[in-house]
């Protein structure tokens, strides 16, 4: 292996930045999201049934959410439990549920919400508009590389 193998190139500290970064908000929206006795991944799949009125199927909420199959499965059951979603049966497809949101759901969705929104702009208070829509742009692209990077890795 030569030096330049061996030691980080110029973009190694903004990997280590981006990781420190998506590591604080996801440590900081777990105790956000305890207000309501939610986790963030229950959070993003109730946020999700709401583009879906008709309810989608577990397979389809695992491929939005890029999850196992297996923890939406449990996720679905406690939020079930707490009778925030229901499974109704799938006219498309006898083997599978479409799961929905339920009333209370929606209730507690109208609840959290304007919190979310609340504090994703109180995070981002320092940024114009247009410097927040450069960001997105910005992490779309780092998020293409690392789906370009991915399928050169083996299976």
């Amino acid at each position: 292996m030569n030096a330049t193998e061996s030691t980080p190139g110029p973009h190694h500290e903004a990997l280590l930045q981006l990781l420190r970064t998506s590591e604080s908000i996801w440590n900081a929206s777990r105790f956000f999201f305890d207000q309501w006795d939610l986790s963030p991944s229950q959070f993003n799949i109730l946020n999700v049934l709401r583009d879906y009125p008709d309810g989608t199927t577990q397979i389809e909420l695992s491929r939005t959410l890029i999850m196992h199959r297996s923890n939406v499965t449990g996720m679905i059951d406690r939020l079930e439990q707490r009778r925030l979603v229901a499974r109704r049966d799938n006219p498309d497809d006898r083997r599978a549920y479409r799961i929905v949101l339920t009333k209370d759901a929606h209730q507690l969705l109208g609840e959290v919400l304007p919190a979310y929104y609340a504090a994703a702009e109180a995070v981002f208070s320092g940024f114009s508009q247009k410097r927040s829509r450069e960001l997105t742009d910005e992490l779309a692209a780092i998020e293409r590389g690392v789906a370009s990077f991915t399928k050169t890795l083996p299976r």
